[in-house]
């Protein structure tokens, strides 16, 4: 049995090339199927092309050039029904003991013998807190989710990325009062490209105020302070999004023994051939390779992790 931590695309992916193989698997998530993705924004639209994001040669038909979050969903419920995967929803692993070929499992529900465990527990689960005073306040969110709740607001969106973007211009249709605060000069490059020049046309136009190069300094209950490169600035808030980004959960994966990278990026430590990871039987998947840099891994291009991990469990099974 080899149990798989994370039901991720790339987790379900994994399973299924083991199933493929005759690999008996279980899958353990302690939220919902996809939950990563059941937490993006409800109307958000992949960067990526349906069949880039297909696993298990389970055909991803999208009726847009793009597909969107509720397309993704429902895709990897039938991808996952298509293989009658074993899959333990809402259960959290609490503890892994033991060694390869004989590793005990524990959740909080129950425990399970696996002779190979695989981690695939993305990197959305933590978000990057900012440690600034006030961001323990309610009206911090460091999720966004849509934009009707924010109308007639006064919004601050935090960060240049795509998450930061999306939800500033979707604040910004539903009449909020959005100011965007960037640590950088610029949006960031890797912006989607249908989206970046709405983004700079609508501070041009002053319909959206561009503070960049600048930091949150204090959160208060009616208002935010700004370190901008023109000094301080106080104003009216509501509401904050910080879309600062997210990481792995390093503590989980230290605690199942998976040593990191002595450097900025924190990356498990693992083979690159095979994914298995310093301790032996254990291997990673998907985007938790890339420690703090979520930027160079994705669906699209951590798939062959599937085919690498079960081609080597079942070279060291048989």
């Amino acid at each position: 049995m080899v149990i798989i931590v994370g039901a991720g695309p790339i987790g379900l992916a994994t399973a299924i090339e083991l199933k493929r193989n005759n690999i008996p698997t279980k899958i353990i998530e302690r939220g919902c199927l996809v939950n990563s993705i059941f937490h993006y924004p409800k109307d958000m639209t992949f960067f990526s092309t349906s069949e880039r994001l297909e696993i298990g040669d389970v055909p991803f038909i999208s009726h847009n050039p793009k597909p969107t979050r509720r397309e993704a969903l429902e895709y990897y419920r039938r991808a996952a029904e298509s293989y009658d995967l074993d899959i333990h929803l809402y259960e959290e692993v609490q503890d892994i003991s033991g060694q390869d070929q004989s590793f005990m499992v524990q959740t909080d529900r129950d425990s399970y013998e696996a002779s190979k465990v695989v981690v695939a527990t993305g990197f959305y689960d933590v978000p990057k807190m900012m440690n600034i005073p006030g961001e323990e306040l309610d009206k911090v969110r460091h999720y966004y989710d849509e934009a009707h709740a924010y109308a007639w607001q006064d919004v601050l969106v935090i960060g240049g990325g795509n998450s930061a973007v999306d939800a500033a211009l979707e604040t910004y249709r539903t009449n909020a009062n959005v100011t965007l605060a960037v640590r950088d000069s610029q949006i960031k490059e890797s912006v989607k490209y249908w989206v970046k020049p709405d983004i700079q046309n609508r501070i041009k136009n002053g319909e959206i105020t561009g503070y960049f190069n600048t930091e949150v300094k204090e959160i208060r209950k009616q208002e935010v302070v700004l370190d901008t490169p023109n000094g301080t600035k106080t104003i009216a808030n509501d509401f904050v999004l910080a879309m600062t980004g997210y990481k792995p959960n390093f503590e989980l994966m230290t605690g199942f023994g998976i040593d990191l990278t002595d450097d900025k990026d924190k990356m498990p430590v693992f083979d690159e051939n095979t994914l298995e990871t310093n301790r032996k039987g254990m291997y990673v998947a998907g985007v938790v390779c890339g420690g703090m840099d979520t930027s160079k891994l994705f669906i699209e291009n951590t798939r062959i992790h599937a085919k690498h991990i079960a081609n080597d469990i079942k070279h060291k099974l048989s």
